[in-house]
């Protein structure tokens, strides 16, 4: 929906200009050429040239285009407040109005020389305009993101820009509506929150769509909900609050880093990409490095990789020149483990290369896989074998579902009682064997809220549901959709404008 409305919106824009250039006696044609358009705009009325190459200039340019939009109308005889609104909030319609419209003529240079207008009153119009409808765009249409790790090797990476359509789940209506524009949670240079927590709106989603199993997914960061808002980026994604309050204890923490220690609402948690591969329902399970969602294997991901072990005693397999001739690309600059000789050495192959492998080849690399690890979400600390789980080797864990009923035995506590307690608001305490929620003693608990489980394509380079557990829905941003721009060294032309699979 949230692509119809953006294709619409274009067409709407692009054929109104058509219109308007007629009018104004520009080829129009010259309407459907980004860029192009606002030149020919600016040489009809007679203004610098060098505000077209301003618009070039990353958030201030859209501005600049905004306002060069709002001057051509005024060359239609069009001042008011009204008819600017239009011009920045419903172009896909004001603009075919001017353009089409029998009434509306190009009255040109002369009836804006005889309209008097400060300059700085044109600027705060288009200024104001600009901030309302981009923030209506973020909000509720879609957003651009950047790639900023590489837990989705290959299937996105680092810097890989995206846009990510808020309509595919419905959009979600910001907790912190006061905030400033275009930051996400913290003022540049401030280091300062953006926004007010006096204003607070309760989760709500409008027209809510369901999640997709294995879709790529962006959404708040569950578990960055208390901080340490370290100015040097200790901690953060790679190491959280509640995993340093494991491995030191609570006490040693607050007493380390107290004074840095912050909270944020939902909306305003890091924002993080990971491929849903567990809806609310599903039971996952991780089998020798394979998933089973209901107990059947995952679907396949070509580009999905997974670190596998070189057995290389003559010691071919050296660099990544080498193993480019027998079909596996590795990105060294992405941790892909170039092999260097060794017991242990590691190389990142993607599905689609180990598929493709010939025999041969194939046997001279074993799967790796990750020994037990006690960081794993749901943290067990016991010493029972069941619970030894590994990130190769994890489950069976059931994922959340609203309207579903548990009962609160102690493995389901240590399960769920994040989601009962923090991310569904309850009072929850424990009398010896007595559960308490919100004071009365109860022995099942029925869910609010649908949960999800997110995984990394780089299987073993990513921080995911393995390690802090489900992710709620309100905690759900919206869906990559497709790359616009990608970048390492220079752009990487193959990769740009390509939908996401």
């Amino acid at each position: 929906m949230g692509w119809i409305i953006f294709i619409v919106a274009t067409l709407g824009w692009h054929i109104g200009l058509y219109g308007m250039f007629k009018k104004a006696g520009i080829e129009g044609w010259k309407a459907f050429i980004p860029f192009y358009n606002t030149w020919c705009m600016l040489q009809k009325m007679e203004l610098p040239k060098y505000w077209f190459f301003l618009q070039l200039i990353p958030i201030a340019g859209q501005f600049i285009t905004i306002w060069i939009a709002i001057k051509f109308v005024e060359h239609f005889g069009r001042f008011g407040f009204w008819h600017h609104a239009a011009t920045v909030l419903l172009p896909f319609i004001y603009f075919p109005y001017l353009g089409f419209s029998k009434g509306e003529r190009y009255a040109g240079i002369p009836v804006v020389k005889n309209y008097k207008k400060s300059v700085a009153r044109e600027w705060i119009d288009a200024a104001a305009f600009a901030v309302v409808a981009a923030t209506l765009i973020r909000t509720f249409v879609f957003e651009a993101y950047v790639i900023p790790t590489p837990s989705e090797e290959k299937t996105l990476l680092v810097n890989d820009y995206l846009f990510v359509s808020k309509w595919a789940y419905g959009p979600r209506i910001p907790n912190t509506p006061v905030a400033m524009p275009f930051v996400h949670h913290t003022i540049p240079g401030l280091n300062v929150k953006s926004y007010v927590e006096w204003i607070h709106i309760p989760y709500t989603r409008w027209f809510p769509s369901p999640v997709k199993r294995n879709d790529a997914m962006v959404f708040n960061f569950p578990v960055n909900d208390t901080l340490i808002n370290d100015p040097e980026q200790r901690f953060g994604s790679q190491r959280t609050y509640y995993e340093e309050c494991r491995a030191s204890g609570r006490e040693k923490v607050w007493e380390e880093y107290g004074s840095m220690i912050i909270t944020r609402p939902v909306d305003k948690r890091e924002n993080f990409i990971k491929r849903c591969v567990g809806i609310a329902g599903d039971t996952i399970e991780i089998v020798k490095g394979n998933l089973l969602v209901n107990g059947k294997p995952q679907d396949y991901f070509p580009n999905a990789q997974r670190h596998y072990k070189v057995v290389d005693p003559q010691k071919t397999l050296t660099d990544a020149e080498s193993l480019a001739k027998i079909g596996i690309h590795i990105r060294e600059s992405q941790d892909d483990v170039p092999p260097t000789g060794g017991p242990d050495v590691l190389v990142n192959i993607t599905n689609e290369e180990w598929k493709n492998l010939s025999p041969e080849n194939a046997a001279r690399f074993v799967h790796y896989d990750e020994g037990p690890d006690g960081r794993l979400f749901p943290y067990y600390n016991h010493p029972d074998s069941a619970h030894i789980w590994s990130a190769d080797n994890y489950g069976k864990l059931w994922i959340p579902k609203k309207g579903a009923t548990i009962q609160l035995t102690a493995d389901n506590i240590i399960r769920y009682r994040r989601c009962i307690e923090t991310y569904e608001g309850n009072e929850f305490e424990q009398r010896g064997e007595k559960v308490l929620l919100n004071g009365n003693e109860a022995t099942t608990y029925t869910f609010k809220m649908d949960y999800f489980w997110l995984m990394g394509d780089n299987r073993h380079n990513s921080l995911d549901s393995r390690f802090w557990g489900f992710v709620p829905e309100d905690h759900v941003v919206g869906k990559a959709s497709l790359i616009w721009f990608s970048w390492e060294g220079g752009p990487r032309w193959k990769r740009i404008f390509t939908w996401i699979k």
